[in-house]
């Protein structure tokens, strides 16, 4: 982060093809393509893990386990395990895909020869070992008992009792194993997808979300390391007060952490978290960072978000120990929201870099910290993030009088919205700027990923090709120039930059 870079926000599961969702193949290696070619450096993702079905990437099943949904059922086709009737069939829904990704599965399991793909396995299976069990039997278990929520379960079952639980999975065996090898596949990819973007000199940015769902595979795995009575259900739950994403404040929902127990055990569930983050990214964002100085605490039983308190939390132990057992993890710190000077001091006691979002700069006062003359080198300018409107949707959405301090603020007549902020943000003295792709495609609100508050059309949104005009990698790449945001030769060829994968 001591470099000026650029980069792209996009989400896997925006990215175009003949698929219900977007996934890691081909299309993926042609964004990086262009990417690389525009001179981007960092292509930043939402977290990659299984979703409930409302899509959501902030309320996973698993922290740990990969997203099925993002496969690429072609690679399966190259590798024999798969027909490529089968793999097309596998495109067209959620459940059309796990039923190609389970005959893939038998084929794979029905080869004897010692292959270098078995031994990956092998080698998957054991580092692995600290999740992979608790996530497919917490699966299987749930598929087994009719998606009921685990706290639903038969008593043994609910409390993760090992005797119960191993009865079932021998049951269950052959699921276990097609659940297995999904995440295999999925891990698989993404790490050479990873080695794709490296070789075009594009760092992966992550993102970890602070929290996690009750029906996931980490509570009911770990339920002393959460506020929750004797039958699972949580005492207290997660949010967020009124702030300037919501005039009611954020009522998310998920158990609270029992912070002393987690600190008891030296922190081991977390960094078990960030180790896996270590295999996937070269960059993670810890989401809602505020939430390990002092988090938002709610009862259960409560009907609004506003019905909080402030609770200290242990999060300088808990860096202390993450900057130990991974000292080379770029960490930036989603500092968005209501931030006291405490949650500051806590990120720049440990330099990680903030979150400068342009769309909130224009507000009329001299003091925002998100103008532009008041970004430091060390943090991340954005022009907007997934929870906010596009440039263009957002701008078209200011009254008159807002719009003209827009102009004012930014005085760069020539250009228009969104590209006058996209150039704001490359101009900054911010060593890091990220635009959303959908800022750089100009497109409007039509197209937002997300609306925080709201449960409906979010997670959705993607784009096609015919959306990216021809000169968009070369209008790119002359703007970066301009900023001296764009690697040299030393850092990255693009001889090969643009041609796609087909």
């Amino acid at each position: 982060m001591e470099r000026r870079r650029a980069g792209v926000l996009l989400h896997p599961s925006s990215l175009p093809g003949k698929a219900y969702c977007g996934d890691l193949g081909a299309e993926a290696r042609r964004f990086i393509d262009l990417a690389a070619q525009a001179g981007l450096q960092i292509w930043q993702v939402l977290p990659l893990g299984p979703t409930h079905s409302d899509g959501c990437p902030y309320q996973l099943i698993s922290v740990h386990a990969g997203n099925p949904d993002l496969i690429d059922l072609q690679w399966l086709v190259a590798q024999n395990w798969l027909t490529q009737e089968d793999a097309d069939a596998g495109q067209s829904s959620p459940e059309a895909k796990r039923a190609a990704l389970d005959k893939a599965a038998r084929a794979f399991f029905a080869a004897t020869a010692d292959t270098a793909m078995t031994a990956a396995y092998a080698q998957f299976l054991q580092q692995a070992d600290y999740w992979l069990e608790d996530y497919v039997r917490f699966q299987a278990f749930r598929d087994h008992h009719g998606r009921e929520p685990w706290t639903r379960w038969p008593e043994a079952l609910r409390r993760c009792e090992a005797g119960a639980c191993d009865a079932i999975a021998r049951q269950l065996a052959d699921q276990l194993a097609a659940l297995r090898f999904r995440q295999f596949i999925f891990h698989r990819q993404w790490h050479e997808l990873r080695h794709y973007a490296k070789q075009r000199g594009i760092l992966l940015f992550g993102d970890m979300p602070i929290y996690v769902h009750l029906e996931s595979a980490d509570v009911w795995a770990h339920q002393p390391l959460f506020n929750l009575d004797e039958t699972g259900q949580p005492i207290t739950v997660t949010g967020v007060p009124p702030d300037y994403f919501s005039a009611e404040g954020q009522l998310w929902g998920n158990p609270q952490y029992d912070w002393e127990r987690m600190e008891s055990t030296g922190f081991e569930w977390w960094l078990q978290r960030f180790a896996s983050a270590a295999r996937q990214f070269d960059i993670v964002r810890i989401d809602h960072f505020r939430a390990l100085e002092a988090f938002w605490e709610i009862a259960a039983d409560a009907t609004s978000a506003r019905e909080g308190r402030w609770v200290a939390a242990p999060g300088r132990a808990l860096l202390h120990a993450v900057r130990e057992h991974n000292p080379d993890l770029c960490l930036v710190a989603e500092n968005l929201g209501i931030i006291s000077a405490e949650v500051e001091a806590l990120r720049h006691d440990f330099e990680l870099p903030g979150m400068l979002i342009l769309q909130f700069a224009f507000d009329g006062s001299p003091d925002n910290p998100y103008l532009p003359h008041r970004h430091s080198m060390g943090d991340i300018v954005y022009t907007g993030t997934h929870d906010n409107d596009t440039t263009l949707g957002w701008f078209e959405k200011l009254d008159e009088g807002v719009k003209e301090n827009v102009y004012r603020s930014l005085n760069n007549p020539a250009e228009s919205m969104p590209w006058m902020l996209i150039h704001q943000a490359m101009d900054s003295v911010a060593n890091t700027a990220i635009v959303p792709w959908q800022d750089f495609l100009g497109l409007d609100g039509r197209h937002r990923m997300n609306t925080p508050g709201t449960r409906e059309g979010n997670w959705q949104w993607r784009f096609s090709w015919q959306q990216v005009p021809p000169e968009t990698a070369g209008r790119i790449h002359a703007l970066l120039t301009s900023c001296n945001r764009v690697a040299t030769d030393e850092f990255r060829s693009t001889e090969d930059a643009g041609r796609g994968t087909g």
